[in-house]
């Protein structure tokens, strides 16, 4: 189970806030050619003057040595953009308190959630040697951010109180300061995120691209011969710093991708100017190279099971642990299991914005969704699928959150046919065709498609089980897979009835975490998507909330970015939580369902017990991949994973 609050402690090795390292710097195998021959500077001049030191937390964390290619699968190319996931580079991040530290910036003061003052690493470079400086935040903030053509929309939401935006100042090369008349809570975790808010971009890149700053004639020319409409779509083409879509775009993540698209083979090399150390004085990242390999999502657990990755969990499931452990004995490498922190491995999801009117009226009868919740059996899907080692219950927050209750977990989850057909009757689906299955008002069958992005075997499992349990309701259950961006298209189109996918991400949330994802503000809710769309683009699509419980929680989300103090935001949270349990905007099945990760034996200092989760934790990312390294020798087995 969830560890409270130190879920992370026994899995992370922490920022150390320590000193300028004083010891000699150890030079990079990899890079002593290129120093020797006067390609790059040595290492003292490649890192910032004040590095950040990487400091062990676990008895078996030791420092390594460089070298090695790490071996990884993919299900798709564009899973490249989880290299800036698992690097895990920040301009702040989270420590194993979830707390906020500074990574690339020295510090940060932060003012009453108000103004936050950020410090620069003197010396720090970007990938390609050129100096990181306060002229990237302010080359992102007046020529990107607030560019009409490049950012039609102007800043992204998490840079508006109340609809104003910052006032954004350069102290000097190393000083940003960033103010707010009213607080903003959510600034410095939008930038830990695994996906975070990038405010800065590498300025002396981008200005070639940029019609401010370069020629307008030559800009067109590069923008047709990149099949771009004009300059501003080939400048936003180019400057995604999370996607590695560009192998020119400088970055400041621990590799650096050398592959360009299409491909089935993506190598990331060692960033020469990374901004961290180990205790002895040798730059991270350990490892040289990054190999990730992209193959049909279908076989990754066969492939992984025959040796051709070196640490994987991505393609991977529980159902998969048996054979990998056995195939681990064959080809060097351990399987261990990882807790997961998402409100559920698998929730149902009503979508209240459907198109069809029959449906969108039974999907906005809570009547109707607790119906359904009460008729899924979820100790059986616990035995026969998780054998009996998942939390079942609705889609909330984990007992490793202080905001959890158990309240919130067991509402509308128990297994009651009786109640649920009672409810099914009050709403007047009384009628039924042959098969026992009830009719809808205009006399069509009541048979609900569930729509999936066709990338998980678990979830068919579980929904064939699910469809069973629901014929003893009268409510007939079809599955759909199909590839993500179609599953999302359909469900943002209104074409989708219902939808499977994971739960609440964070789900051991503080109350300093944002609780957005328990309002309608995005697009990716999909139980409200077209409310989602309509409040990121200003009411411009999608459609208003309007339904009462909608309201409010866009009501509360709203104070909580404007409310000091850590008691009266987590009563926020406790108050949107209720509601979702009471409304059951999405039926929880199971949580907490563990992760296989494969670690061959050769690799160190990956955590034998961690956490496998998004946000927060971005995946590898915040046990400090850049601190893995290769050992000349396997390592012995260990134990048997814990079980519960």
């Amino acid at each position: 189970m969830i560890r409270p609050l130190r879920f992370l402690a026994a899995a992370l090795v922490a920022f150390a806030c320590a000193p300028a390292f004083a010891a000699p710097y150890q030079e990079t195998p990899w890079m002593a050619d290129d120093v020797a021959a006067g390609r790059f500077p040595p290492v003292e001049k490649r890192l910032p003057a004040v590095p950040l030191v990487i400091a062990p937390t676990r008895a078996d964390w030791v420092p390594g040595r460089h070298g090695g290619e790490l071996r990884m699968l993919s299900g798709r190319a564009q899973d490249v953009r989880l290299m800036s996931v698992y690097g895990y580079a920040r301009l702040v991040g989270f420590d194993a308190d979830l707390k906020l530290r500074a990574d690339i910036l020295e510090a940060v003061e932060n003012d009453g959630d108000r103004v936050f003052t950020m410090r620069l690493r003197a010396g720090h470079r970007w990938s390609d040697g050129r100096p990181f400086t306060s002229e990237d935040f302010r080359y992102y903030w007046e020529d990107v951010a607030n560019n009409k053509e490049l950012s039609p929309g102007g800043p992204p939401k998490a840079l508006l109180v109340d609809g104003k935006p910052p006032r954004v100042s350069y102290v000097d090369a190393r000083t940003v300061r960033y103010a707010w008349d009213a607080p903003n809570p959510g600034f410095l975790p939008s930038l830990a995120g695994p996906v975070p808010l990038v405010i800065y971009r590498p300025a002396h890149y981008m200005k070639g691209f940029h019609a401010r700053y370069a020629e307008r004639e030559a800009l067109t020319q590069a923008a047709r011969r990149a099949n771009a409409r004009n300059w501003a779509q080939l400048h936003n083409r180019l400057d995604n710093l999370n996607r590695n879509d560009n192998p020119d775009l400088p970055t400041l993540d621990p590799w650096v991708v050398r592959t360009r698209a299409p491909s089935e083979r993506f190598v990331f090399e060692r960033n020469p100017y990374y901004h961290r150390v180990d205790i002895e004085g040798r730059q991270l990242p350990y490892i040289d190279r990054v190999i990730m390999n992209v193959a049909d999502g279908k076989i990754l657990s066969a492939k992984t099971g025959s040796g051709e990755a070196d640490l994987q969990a991505r393609g991977l499931t529980f159902a998969n642990y048996t054979f990998l452990r056995q195939a681990g004995k064959r080809n060097e490498f351990e399987t261990v299991l990882w807790d997961t922190a998402k409100g559920a491995q698998i929730a149902l999801y009503p979508n209240l914005n459907v198109n069809d009117p029959e449906w969108r009226a039974l999907m906005r009868d809570v009547r109707f969704r607790r119906a359904l919740s009460l008729a899924v059996d979820r100790k059986e899907i616990n035995q026969v699928v998780y054998f009996g080692l998942a939390i079942e219950g609705a889609n909330t927050v984990l007992p490793g959150s202080p905001i959890y209750d158990a309240k919130y977990r067991s509402a509308w989850h128990r297994f009651d046919l009786r109640e649920a057909n009672r409810l099914l009757d009050e709403i007047g689906l009384t009628k039924r065709d042959a098969r026992g299955v009830r009719l809808m008002p205009d006399g069509r069958p009541l048979e609900i498609v569930v729509e999936t992005a066709g990338e998980d075997v678990e979830q068919v499992d579980v929904l064939e089980l699910v469809h069973d349990s629901w014929m003893r309701a009268g409510v007939k259950l079809y599955s759909r897979p199909q590839q993500r961006e179609i599953f999302r298209n359909r469900i943002f189109a209104g074409e989708t009835k219902m939808s499977v996918w994971f739960g609440l991400e964070n789900a051991v949330a503080t109350p300093d975490f944002s609780p957005e994802e328990l309002a309608p503000v995005n697009q990716q809710g999909l139980q409200w998507p077209k409310w989602g769309q309509h409040f990121e683009t200003g009411g411009k699509s999608g459609e208003p909330v309007d339904m009462p419980a909608g309201k409010e929680l866009m009501a509360l989300n709203d104070a909580w970015r404007t409310t000091a103090g850590a008691a009266a935001r987590a009563e926020i949270w406790r108050k949107m939580l209720a509601i979702h349990a009471d409304n059951v905007f999405s039926i929880g099945i199971v949580a907490n369902v563990r992760q296989p990760v494969v670690i061959s034996k050769r690799l160190r200092n990956v955590p034998r017990q961690g956490v496998w989760n998004w946000d927060p934790g971005a995946f590898f990312g915040i046990h400090n991949m850049d601190a893995f390294w290769f050992d000349e020798q396997p390592q012995p087995r260990t134990a048997a994973a814990p079980q519960r």
